[in-house]
């Protein structure tokens, strides 16, 4: 079984694998001449999950048009991942039972480098987004794509940065009478619409007020009514394409199971290996139609509604869990989230700090039950072996991270007049934080700390502390546990930094202290 169009016209060939029904080639012609969707950043999430909820609407003969993918980052993801394989590519879903889905995607009908340097690749964009047939060009880009810098702004209308590049598209669009268009990000980063909106309006008011492009541009794409810039929270895992799952595909006879890694340490296949689980909740306001993707389990609502869903994921329901087990894995050796779902402290820390310190100030969003959703996490999604997920990876940027996945909890225990003292693990898990970014293990090892962007000026705030002596000057935590841009409030003003500042005494202790400590914080809660 070779992943090319013509391999997988012999349905015999293919028992056991999930193949699309729909007639691929009237697929392809129509979306060509009529494109409806353009999707920006291939990667695996993209992969296995928009393409997909896709693929189910064209099997099901609710659509009639597939998604044209565009990247503007790692070229290399075309090349490899795309082109050879005829723009089609595997999903397979790793159960919590160990059973195996496997689908073979071909929702995508066209994949282009979004760059100028790629001349054909670079008109055919300029032509799709000239399209009046267009409803949608959305992203999985993630949060750094969104960035705007003095020096692309400088270039005026032949920017290098991705946003730039979009920003250029819509002024074809414009010049081309001006057709609306929806402007859909579907990444993990908190009113992901607004970072689309902001990023595209640098650009445009550059441009008019260096006499590049008219002011009328700048005012089309402010009106609501033309360009829409609607917030989503989207959750799903997508890890890198792992070794057990690829011996499970050749032992299945499916030959493209290989790992492409490209020069910019991208790493995919030919196939996406994911969990189960999947939610997508897009604010409903576009202005040109769009795809009913509500039919393929997308929920639809105000932004309101996306904005709490966010809120109860990221606060509550998975990320503090995700990072409360990334800090600890890292120091106690883990490799796997599912192996430190088997490890009675850290399943009994992320259980009871969800439980019993996020979920009695949890956001109900009332379209997804927060019981049900951070069930789902505990009993399902963490503990799935299957699912080759790391403490490593989830550990990159945490210090972009833990104001919004802890501060809101113990800004909202203040502002409902509650005991912060009813808060003991997620306090944990704070003054952890300072023990990991000495990058030594429980065990006194060294150990890679994930990257981070602070993580310079993070490490020349505990510098002072030595592991091995619990009865040391801990007078630099104040430096750390003040600040507002990293935890989200002062937690000296919160009440909570002298108790936090025990808790790291209590950690750096030397060899071992890190398990005790977590022991016996959670044994006594």
């Amino acid at each position: 079984m070779k992943l090319n169009l013509a391999s997988i016209a012999d349905k015999e060939e293919w028992k056991g694998f999930d193949l699309p029904s729909f007639d691929i080639a009237s697929v392809r012609e129509k979306t060509r001449r009529e494109p409806q969707w353009i999707h920006f950043g291939a990667g695996n999430i993209f992969r296995a999950f928009p393409a997909v909820l896709l693929q189910k609407l064209l099997d099901q003969g609710i659509c009639d048009r597939g998604v044209i993918v565009a990247e503007g980052f790692d070229y290399d993801i075309i090349d490899r991942a795309y082109a050879p394989y005829d723009n089609l590519s595997l999903l397979v879903v790793l159960k919590s039972d160990g059973s195996m889905e496997k689908k073979v995607t071909a929702s995508v009908t066209e994949s282009l480098k979004a760059s100028p340097d790629f001349d054909g690749d670079w008109e055919r964009l300029k032509e799709i987004f000239r399209a009046p047939s267009l409803q949608m060009a959305s992203f999985t880009i993630t949060e750094k794509g969104y960035g705007v810098s003095e020096a692309d702004l400088e270039r005026g209308t032949a920017p290098a940065m991705i946003m730039g590049r979009i920003t250029v598209l819509l002024l074809e669009r414009f010049m081309a009478g001006g057709h609306p268009l929806t402007l859909q990000s579907m990444d993990n980063c908190s009113h992901n619409g607004d970072k689309v909106k902001s990023a595209v309006l640098s650009y445009a008011d550059r441009w008019v007020r260096d006499g590049l492009a008219p002011e009328s541009f700048a005012e089309w794409l402010r009106d609501e009514s033309m360009i829409s810039f609607p917030w989503s929270m989207i959750d799903k895992i997508t890890p890198r394409p792992d070794a057990k799952v690829q011996k499970m595909l050749e032992e299945a006879g499916f030959e493209d199971s290989q790992t492409i890694i490209t020069e910019k340490h991208t790493y995919t296949a030919p196939f996406v290996n994911a969990e189960e689980t999947e939610y997508l909740v897009i604010e409903d306001s576009y202005t040109n139609g769009r795809m009913p993707l509500e039919k393929a389990g997308v929920i639809y609502a105000d932004r309101e509604t996306v904005d709490r869903v966010e809120r109860m994921k990221v606060t509550t329901c998975l990320n503090p869990l995700h990072t409360a087990m990334s800090i600890f894995g890292c120091m106690l050796g883990f490799r796997l989230i599912s192996e430190e779902m088997q490890d009675e402290d850290i399943r009994g820390l992320v259980t009871k700090m969800g439980y019993l310190e996020g979920m009695p100030v949890v956001t109900d969003p009332g379209v997804l039950n927060p019981s049900d959703f951070i069930d789902a996490v505990l009993k399902r999604r963490l503990p799935n072996s299957f699912m080759p997920d790391s403490p490593q990876r989830i550990a990159m940027d945490t210090s972009q991270k833990l104001s919004i996945r802890f501060g809101e909890t113990i800004k909202s225990y203040l502002k409902k007049g509650m005991n912060t003292d009813d808060l003991v693990l997620i306090p944990l898990v704070l003054a952890a934080y300072a023990r990991y970014l000495k990058g030594i293990d429980d065990q006194g090892n060294a150990f890679e700390i994930s990257p981070d962007p602070m993580l310079a000026e993070l490490q020349a705030i505990v510098a002072p502390l030595k592991i091995g002596n619990a009865q040391q000057d801990l007078s630099c935590l104040r430096n750390l546990y003040s600040r507002e841009d990293f935890f989200g409030l002062d937690l000296y003003q919160a009440g909570l930094g002298e108790r936090i500042e025990g808790m790291v005494s209590e950690l750096f202790a030397g060899p071992g202290a890190v398990r005790a400590v977590l022991h016996k914080y959670v044994s006594e809660k």
